[in-house]
């Protein structure tokens, strides 16, 4: 026993040697990235330089490769490193274009809040990017914290304006109307709320609740879990936990951070408790003088203006956008106060006060207003992530050739009104685009969806979860209800299968689709699911069909065995009909006389419904044929006449697969498939 720990002791030390040497290399790193911008200053070049940060990720992929590691891994890390001397280059620029040869390095952030709180988490973050000495003046109304600001007591003012579960904070909106300041940047903080209380006790026997209201929001599906504790609402979330701390109740607890629970020495009873996993808060940074952003510097602009209260006025305004293609980021409105009935609008949009074509827009818009406040001009948080190489080659366009060329010259002519109207072209030209967190189905992109045909244990998803990633694919698949013509047959692991097929997305940063049986489980499936999927057998369950349609999630469809395209298109208008606009068509084989294989691939159904329906179009030959051997060649073959994607089935184990293991590739032949896609 002594020899073991001994052993241990020992490989603990080198991994703190190696901890230890890998911080002083991200410290070497963060100097070049200083000494970078410098360069880069002189030499007016971009900020960032993605072409370089893509060929650089590769190359450290394929190093990693050799040394055990999979790219998923690498990238994260990458990606990190990536942001952070990203933001460290882009602070540098704007602090040498907005501060004076002599500003002082210490500077005062007003909050709304004490120490511990998300406001103040959120300051640290942002400013540690700068050169400054930060010290904190701390109020207990947002009110407070703006004069405090206006009046010079405190040089910015950091305040929370939305949050992803509970949404726009209606109090800062109206202040901002009024204020003199200007927003000079934005915070993204990820908000992880925690029961915190003065020591181990049963959930069962707290009795009080301290909360925020907002965070309360936020958690409002835990605390009605916890109906035997009082809720109080408190005016912070890291007051709340000052408060229990002294008055020393264990039967008392408070919803804060983990942070807030360690600057006050008390436990966390339970972690993540808030409605949505992945919760944040974006908070807004103001001063008392706007700040010029480098146009190298991807800028967000920040308005607010009222229109005559006619119809068609706010159609007019917003149309001043699209003229000059600027994208809107977020539209919010608040009533006017003493003008009932008539309302306020707050927008940010992509572009930089200082250029031309946003000076324009603003000038133009200003012909549609009776009323026009900038709220600033500042950098943007939003990063894009480096493209890996594989993912380049996966949504470049498919060379058609003749055929595309002549499809130019006579385009179809749609001679009767079909009963699908949503669906049809006669109702929208133009592709239906449906983006999924950052997977784009439609258009010219063409999608690989991918993974087992039913989630059977943790590690077997972790390991199909990985080779998805691996591999480029963009969208992870699993079944968790299945339904199966046998009723001894293999039916799934239900929610349990669900919540690990999620688990398996999170961790790898994939979108995640699985198959939805029940009118009755729609509504959860879709907490957890990125996609929805209707199987060929509940193509025309006319129920199902509707439920669906009132989500929010994209739903695929998949084609009946027997169906035609007319009744596919038909089942597609169910789901449109009830507000859902976000339909993917699945072609997965229909049942004719020849038996060769499981059932026929209709690849002609590819080009009559990209020339009858807007609708994305995905092909499935694994259920198609039911043979592993012949998946690979139609789904080259599906790419070829113009799918916008193919949904492959794969299994670490095929012949001990609990569901379909004839169909499923080896992973070694999913390996194959990609590259040979690649290569089309």
């Amino acid at each position: 026993m002594n020899k073991k720990k001994t052993d241990i002791s020992s490989l603990r030390d080198k991994i703190n040697k190696v901890d230890e040497g890998l911080i002083k290399l991200l410290s070497q790193r963060r100097t070049l990235s200083k000494e970078i911008i410098r360069t880069k200053e002189i030499l007016n070049n971009p900020v960032r330089d993605q072409k370089r940060e893509s060929e650089l990720l590769n190359r450290l992929i394929k190093i990693g490769k050799k040394e055990g590691l999979d790219s998923h891994f690498i990238s994260k890390i990458f990606f990190e490193i990536v942001e952070d001397s990203v933001r460290l280059q882009q602070n540098f620029v704007q602090s040498k274009l907005n501060r004076k040869e002599k500003s002082k390095e210490t500077v005062n952030a007003v909050i709304q809040g004490i120490e511990g709180s998300y406001s103040y988490l959120a300051a640290l973050k942002y400013f540690s990017y700068y050169n400054y000495e930060l010290s904190f003046l701390f109020k207990k109304r947002f009110d407070e914290v703006i004069q405090s600001v206006e009046k010079g007591e405190a040089d910015f003012a950091v305040l929370p304006i939305e949050n992803t579960t509970s949404g726009g904070i209606n109090e800062v909106y109206d202040l901002l109307l009024h204020t003199t300041l200007s927003i000079v940047g934005e915070e993204k903080f990820q908000v992880k709320h925690c029961l915190v209380g003065i020591g181990e006790v049963p959930l069962r026997k707290i009795k009080k609740i301290y909360a925020h209201h907002q965070a309360a929001a936020q958690c409002s599906k835990f605390l009605e879990t916890m109906a035997h504790s009082a809720i109080e609402y408190f005016v912070d979330t890291a007051m709340s936990v000052q408060k229990i701390s002294k008055e020393e109740n264990v039967s008392y607890a408070a919803i804060a951070s983990e942070e807030a629970s360690k600057l006050f020495g008390l436990k966390i009873l339970k972690s993540d408790i808030a409605n949505q996993a992945e919760n944040y808060t974006r908070f807004l940074i103001a001063s008392r003088k706007p700040q010029k952003v480098d146009r190298r510097i991807p800028c967000k602009t920040s308005i607010v203006i009222a229109t005559s209260h006619t119809p068609g006025s706010l159609v007019e305004a917003l149309n001043v956008f699209r003229k000059f293609n600027v994208n809107l980021t977020k539209l919010e409105s608040r009533p006017i106060l003493g003008n009932p009935w008539e309302e306020i609008f707050y927008l940010d949009f992509e572009g930089n006060i200082s250029d031309e074509t946003i000076q324009k827009v603003l000038n133009e818009l200003g012909q549609h207003t009776r009323f026009m406040k900038v709220l600033g001009s500042y950098p943007s948080q939003e990063l894009e992530h480096t493209k890996l190489e594989y993912s380049k080659m996966i949504t470049k366009k498919v060379d058609k050739g003749i055929i595309e060329r002549t499809a130019e010259l006579q385009a179809p002519v749609i001679k009767k009104t079909k009963s699908y109207r949503l669906a049809s072209r006669e109702y929208k030209i133009d592709d239906t685009i449906i983006k999924v967190k950052d997977v784009v189905i439609g258009g010219d992109n063409f999608v690989v969806i991918a993974g087992p045909c039913a989630v059977e244990n943790e590690e077997m998803i972790m390991k199909c979860a990985l080779e998805t990633k691996e591999n480029g694919a963009q969208i992870l698949r699993g079944g968790c209800f299945k339904p199966r013509t046998s009723p001894y047959s293999f039916q799934g692991l239900g929610f349990e299968a669900l919540n690990l097929l999620a688990k398996a997305g999170k961790y790898y940063d994939l979108p995640v689709i699985t198959e939805v049986l029940d009118t009755e489980h729609v509504v959860d499936v879709a907490k957890r699911a990125d996609i929805l999927q209707v199987g060929a057998r509940n193509m025309q369950n006319f129920a199902l069909l509707k439920e669906v349609g009132k989500s929010h999630r994209p739903v695929m469809l998949k084609r009946g065995l027997m169906a035609s395209i007319d009744e596919l298109l038909n089942a597609a208008e169910y789901i449109l009909s009830q507000g859902n606009r976000q339909v993917i068509l699945c072609e997965r084989g229909i049942r004719t006389f020849e038996t060769a294989t499981r059932n026929t691939l209709d690849l002609s159904a590819i080009p009559v419904l990209k020339e009858l329906t807007h609708l994305p179009v995905i092909v499935d030959p694994s259920h198609a044929v039911g043979e592993r051997n012949k998946v690979i060649p139609l789904a080259k073959a599906a790419k070829i006449v113009g799918a916008h994607g193919i949904m492959i089935e794969f299994h670490p184990d095929p012949p001990n697969s609990l569901s379909d293991p004839e169909q499923a590739l080896y992973f070694n032949q999913f390996e194959k498939l990609m590259m040979e896609l690649y290569k089309l």
